[in-house]
């Protein structure tokens, strides 16, 4: 049970494109850290939640610059 995690976030890493991936792991360390704080066993909940939220910022921060430069053609 305690050995699920090691396996999922290889194949979850993998999986995430690598002009993303910062923005994963920035947003991993922030919730790791603050899941921490939260109380025992959150931190890893705090570290999936983050990765999910910056990847999001960083993915509509992308097509927002996509769509910028478009405008600017």
């Amino acid at each position: 049970m305690r050995f699920t995690p090691l396996l999922a976030v290889p194949l979850l890493m993998m999986s995430v494109s690598p002009a993303l991936a910062k923005g994963c792991i920035r947003g991993a360390a922030a919730g790791g850290v603050g899941g921490h704080f939260v109380g025992k066993g959150h931190a890893v909940i705090g570290a999936a939640a983050g990765c999910v939220v910056a990847h999001h910022h960083y993915a509509k921060q992308a097509r927002a610059q996509k769509a910028a430069a478009r405008a600017h053609r």
